[in-house]
């Protein structure tokens, strides 16, 4: 029977994982589109889209369809080539641009585990239980669990990059040659800054493993927040850690090219900059890289700085589950558990629901604060934020050694 070969099962059960969390991301991509469109209409006092719902009927659903009809428009539309571009790289760029965001979503926990050995009485015949099988049925909550997870995302983001840039030469139009520069003198400027921002993380929690770090936030409190307790030492390792928060947070606007660091295409200076020369599919790829880019930025924040998948509270995190969760006792079948089969899946919505906060205060704030001019872009890069950057690690640094 294939359940009870264990490396059928883990192979399996990881191209499902890989699969969900790609489709989770494409979909969420369309989403956040329409969100930005009702948000920024609710901004600036207007409707928004309203119209568009199911075909062929006059059900509108608050236009939510509107996703939809872009994603159709996108697909039907020509695909349009300039005769003086350099075909290969042009039709290389947008792949580029989009693929970065999903591998590194790869390595981020969503969740603790699932243990889905309930499921498997489901199954027509039971299954002959061995630790191996066990251990296969008891899958992890992220698609490649690496040691150094953290070092791979900051690997993998710094190549979106490559796609802009790719545009902006092989285009052959000064446009988008213009917003290709803009881009790599930009990230290149924000990534040391994101960089050193997550160093202090490392120092405090001695640990690159992603899922590592989110059991760490567990047990100590999450590193956005500063912490009250430990003394003096404490107290400030917390404001330390709160301020990389806020560097990072900074710097993931201007590594995803959302206003107001949208320099590389802005649209009163440089018509479209770097995907000027594009249409169609080609474009809509940019257009999705740049929201899963802001998706996949969203999460790492979350899985580094607020706790993952887990919440606050004691008794959400405490594995086996209690006997009493604010004075209400729980019960027979649930107090005591392990693992229950459904406490992955929570755990997943509770991840997927920071990420909506993020991305809602990323729309926010495209829609409030005006684009910074570029001169002023790198003076906060340069002169500001990489050297508070430094100056955070070296005194992390110091805590660390005085803690002991």
């Amino acid at each position: 029977m294939i359940f009870e070969t264990p490396d059928l099962v883990f192979l399996g059960f990881s191209l499902l994982k890989a699969m969900a969390v790609a489709g989770v991301v494409l979909v969420m991509v369309p989403g956040s589109v329409t969100a930005e469109r009702r948000l920024s209409a609710w901004i600036q006092d207007r409707h928004g889209p309203n119209r568009v719902g199911i075909p062929f009927t006059n059900i509108r659903i608050f236009g939510l369809g509107q996703g939809l009809a872009d994603a159709m428009k996108f697909l039907l539309k020509e695909q349009f080539v300039p005769a003086s571009v350099n075909k290969l790289y042009f039709n290389l760029a947008p792949i580029l641009a989009m693929v970065p965001a999903l591998v590194t979503v790869a390595v981020i926990p969503f969740a603790p585990g699932f243990d889905l050995r309930p499921l498997a009485g489901l199954l027509a015949e039971p299954l002959h239980w061995t630790d191996a099988t066990v251990q296969a049925f008891q899958i992890s909550g992220v698609v490649a669990n690496l040691d150094i997870g953290l070092l791979f995302v900051f690997a993998v983001i710094s190549l979106s990059v490559y796609g802009i840039v790719l545009a902006g030469w092989a285009s052959n139009s000064k446009y988008p040659f213009l917003g290709g520069i803009r881009s790599s003198a930009q990230i290149i400027s924000y990534e040391i800054a994101m960089g050193a921002s997550v160093v202090p993380v490392f120092l405090v929690t001695q640990q690159l493993n992603l899922g590592k770090i989110v059991e760490y936030q567990i047990q100590n409190g999450w590193l956005a927040l500063p912490q009250l307790g430990g003394g003096l030492v404490g107290i400030l390792s917390g404001l330390c850690l709160a301020f990389s928060f806020l560097v990072f947070l900074v710097a993931a606007f201007a590594e995803t090219n959302r206003l107001p660091f949208d320099l590389p295409e802005a649209e009163t200076e440089l018509v479209g900059g770097y995907h000027t020369e594009y249409s169609g599919m080609r474009f809509a790829l940019f257009f999705l890289g740049e929201y899963a880019a802001m998706i996949s930025a969203s999460a790492i924040m979350v899985t580094v700085f607020l706790g993952g998948w887990s919440l606050p509270f004691p008794w959400f995190n405490a594995l086996p589950m209690p006997e009493t969760v604010l004075g209400f006792a729980l019960p027979s079948w649930l107090a005591g558990q392990a693992m229950p089969w459904w406490f992955g899946f929570v755990s997943v919505g509770v991840f997927l629901a920071k990420i909506l906060v993020f991305i809602g205060f990323f729309i926010v704030i495209r829609w409030t604060i005006p684009r910074f001019k570029y001169d002023q872009l790198m003076n906060l890069g340069w002169k500001f934020f990489i050297p508070a950057a430094f100056i955070n690690i070296f005194l992390v640094a110091a805590l660390v050694l005085v803690k002991g």
